[in-house]
């Protein structure tokens, strides 16, 4: 089944994309939750105007991601943690604290926009910052021990 994407899906694609689903999923899920229309003629019309209308605007969007990420470029982040004696975690750190200690920096970043991996030991690691479909930002963080 041939549906249209109303906002951004992980794994699937990006707002006002065009992409085939299985059936089950689009009407069980993407389709209720308000996340998808089905393509139809009419409705691909519609999104076809709908692009025309927006180019500008989301060539604007898509320039202030890149200066977002030229701003997060070179970023740095040391990150405390309470750890055991073999330098386990107590926990993870997650996106909320990748997020806190950019925002400590004056970059304030959603922390829904941040993937990691999973973060239970002391070391340096990458997070990705997603800030537009195109633009894509590594940031470096270390984890110490508090």
């Amino acid at each position: 089944m041939k549906i249209i994407l109303k906002e951004d899906v992980a794994g699937l694609g990006y707002k006002d994309d065009v992409v085939e689903v299985k059936n089950g999923y689009g009407r069980n899920y993407l389709i209720p939750t308000g996340k998808a229309v089905i393509a139809s003629e009419s409705a691909l019309k519609v999104l076809a105007e709908n692009q025309r209308q927006r180019a500008h605007k989301l060539e604007r969007i898509k320039a202030e991601a890149e200066a977002a990420a030229a701003a997060l470029e070179g970023v740095k982040l040391t990150i405390g943690a309470k750890t055991s004696s073999t330098g386990t975690i107590f926990g993870s750190v997650n996106a909320i604290q990748i997020a806190e200690a950019l925002e400590k920096l004056g970059h304030n970043v959603d922390r829904k926009l941040i993937s990691l991996d999973a973060v239970k030991e002391v070391g340096n690691y990458t997070a990705v910052i997603r800030l537009h479909r195109d633009v894509a930002v590594e940031i470096p963080f270390e984890v110490v021990a508090e």
